[in-house]
């Protein structure tokens, strides 16, 4: 069932076979999304510092992988619930605004905490409350994140958009590490935090300089406001029903939601395995997170180069397959260079199934319901 449903998503779907390094870059004829890409990419960048700073700081503090487990819980659950509501307002609200407010809330609390650092005044119940409060503001964001890019190129480039957005997160999930491990060695963990606060400047002076020109995007008040009678739980029960109606759809959310959930935590016990199971110090963490995050990058460059490609289905599987078993064989080696291998391969697996099912998703939704269906995602 699951196999055919996929099989038969590509004689559904229009293609263009899209192949060439003079494609790979496509997307980036638009001036909106070459805004949007580079203002990403700096703050994502920032991001993934404080990833690995804060991972260290939490571990250094508590001495305990179980706070390393809570700080991630605090940090993704609020996805549980703002997530839909942010995928209500994104249909509903002016995505570019709600992008520009979430992102400096954002950087404000990543500021503070490079202050508490920087004043050894931190705790981790303080890291704690502030995982908490970014948790709030990215989930609000994800789903206008995901769905603008739509909005700034268009059907036609949706796809190498998608490819090339993916290769900046993961550029930056690369270079992330290493920035941290240099920002150690000169500033202390304090220069993370605050070098990711600076960072979210970036993504919001992007958003303030685009300005839709194309008659389809979605730009200024929408038609309905969320304080109408009864609007957002409608539209939430709404999007909930499109989704079930759309065996695709819900197939593709079911296999991100397991992929989530089941794998993408080892990001948050990376730190344990740096100490405890190599012995290795802040610079060493660097270079475990920045090497999943290169096979990432190859990856996302991979489909990039590959265009708007048929079969989409049989890449999801494969890449959610490969990621897994890189998983267990990580988990289990404790052979460094092994490891490494590992990290790389499951970087390169879990970006291939989770690109593409973004584009299939972007591509098989209408736009009135792209914010609500992004937001399960």
């Amino acid at each position: 069932m699951l196999l055919r449903l996929f099989m038969s998503t590509r004689q559904q779907l229009e293609e263009r076979p899209d192949r060439g390094v003079s494609e790979m870059f496509r997307a980036l004829r638009h001036r909106n999304f070459r805004l949007f890409w580079s203002g990403a990419f700096l703050s994502n960048t920032g991001t993934w510092m404080q990833a690995v700073a804060q991972g260290w700081l939490v571990l250094s503090l508590s001495n305990s992988p179980f706070w390393l487990g809570v700080d991630g819980f605090m940090a993704t659950a609020p996805g549980l619930v703002l997530t839909l509501a942010g995928g209500v307002f994104a249909d509903l609200f002016d995505r570019r605004k709600l992008l520009i407010y979430t992102q400096a809330v954002a950087g404000l609390a990543a500021l503070t905490l490079g202050v508490l650092v920087l004043t050894h005044v931190v705790s981790v119940w303080m890291i704690l409350c502030l995982s908490f409060v970014t948790g709030c503001c990215m989930s609000l964001a994800g789903p206008s994140y995901m769905a603008l890019v739509f909005d700034l190129v268009g059907r036609e480039d949706l796809a190498n958009a998608i490819a090339l957005n993916s290769t900046q997160f993961q550029l930056a999930r690369a270079l992330g590490p290493v920035c941290a491990g240099v920002a150690f060695k000169l500033f202390g963990l304090a220069g993370c935090f605050i070098a990711n606060g600076i960072s979210f400047v970036f993504v919001v002076a992007a958003m303030l300089m685009v300005k839709f020109n194309r008659p389809n995007a979605r730009d200024g008040a929408p038609a309905r406001s969320v304080k109408e009678k009864g609007v957002f739980l409608g539209d939430l029960t709404a999007g909930f029903r499109y989704v079930a109606g759309r065996p695709r759809v819900s197939m593709l959310l079911v296999i991100s939601a397991v992929t989530s959930m089941f794998g993408a935590p080892y990001i948050y016990m990376t730190p344990v395995f740096a100490r405890d199971i190599f012995h290795l110090g802040e610079t060493g963490l660097a270079v475990l997170m920045g090497m999943a995050g290169a096979g990432a990058l190859f990856g996302a460059l991979f489909l990039a180069y590959l265009g708007d490609f048929r079969r989409k289905g049989w890449f999801i599987l494969s890449g959610a397959m490969a990621f897994a078993l890189c998983l267990i064989g990580f988990s289990l080696s404790t052979n460094i260079k092994l490891s490494l291998f590992f990290l790389f391969a499951l970087g390169f697996g879990i970006v291939c199934s989770v690109a593409v099912t973004n584009t299939l998703l972007q591509k098989l939704v209408t736009d009135d319901m792209r914010g609500r269906v992004m937001s399960m995602f």
